[in-house]
């Protein structure tokens, strides 16, 4: 049985955290740490990963806490490959697999090269894809495991201004429903994750992108701080929760979806005339 609290359940394992040099990664890397976990991350900037382990290492429970950082490209699967054998070699197979890794860049569909498709498709899927192919093997031969999937509310429904984002949320929204069904016999569990907007470095990088509409929806909402964010992620995984949503607006949206069907495109085009009307008047 999962406990009902953060506190000591993750103690003592091995979690693997990918994009764990920032934002909602780092902080969920900094929390394992402080609940005793021996916590390995993974991301592509050598420098910054010293410097988020250097976090993690003083939010320790204690000193015996083995904990590290591999430089990887999760959209490569050789580096992928490589760097977890040798997280594996150093501290056995990963309890935890958390794949956190991710970029946005958003933009009207026309103005957005082609390449960036492929390079968000890369890192937000892809990634995901190499490392649970890389562990699986092993979590099932081994009857145990637990890999938690960072997708958005950009994974459950189109989001203007987001289609390269987007597109690689909903394959990883997919891929992940398909995986729970297949790891769960073998004691494998797993959870998606849809988190609302946190204040993060890539939430930073994204604001001057986004277009007019895109802006002014979002500045309806309150971006939540990723230490938040990330203490809901894990409270409700240590239940074994495989929907998490660490935010009210994107399960406000995910029910809409849910119930309203086809109605919720009329929601969201009334809600974009109104952004596009918003404009016209402010450029007059």
């Amino acid at each position: 049985m999962f406990q009902k609290s953060l506190a000591g359940y993750w103690k003592g394992k091995v979690c693997l955290v990918t994009g764990g040099s920032s934002g909602i990664g780092l902080a969920m890397a900094r929390q394992l740490s402080a609940d005793g976990a021996q916590v390995w991350l993974l991301a592509r900037d050598a420098a910054r990963l010293q410097a988020a382990l250097a976090q993690v290492n003083a939010a320790r429970l204690a000193a015996t806490q083995h904990c590290g950082a591999l430089s990887c490209d999760v959209s490569d699967a050789q580096q992928v490959s490589d760097a977890l054998r040798q997280a594996t070699d150093r501290v056995g197979l990963p309890d935890v697999l958390i794949n956190s890794a991710g970029i946005a860049t958003p933009g009207y569909f026309e103005k957005l090269p082609l390449e960036l498709f492929r390079q968000e498709m890369a890192v937000n899927y892809f990634g995901a894809v190499h490392t649970c192919h890389a562990l699986a093997p092993g979590m099932i031969a081994r009857g145990s495991g637990q890999i938690i999937n960072m997708s958005s509310a950009g994974g459950f429904l189109g989001v203007f201004g987001y289609t390269a984002y987007s597109a690689s949320k909903y394959a990883l929204t997919g891929f992940t429903d398909a995986l729970r069904s297949e790891l769960k016999p073998h004691g494998i569990r797993t959870s998606i994750v849809f988190p609302p907007d946190a204040d993060t470095p890539m939430l930073r990088r994204e604001i001057p992108l986004r277009p007019p509409e895109s802006q002014a929806i979002a500045d309806n909402l309150h971006p939540a701080s990723a230490e938040d964010v990330a203490r809901k992620t894990l409270r409700e995984a240590a239940r074994g929760a495989y929907m998490i949503f660490p935010g009210g607006n994107t399960l406000f949206w995910y029910w809409a979806v849910s119930l309203l069907g086809g109605l919720r495109y009329s929601i969201v085009d009334a809600i974009i005339a109104d952004a596009q009307k918003k404009m016209k008047k402010a450029s007059v």
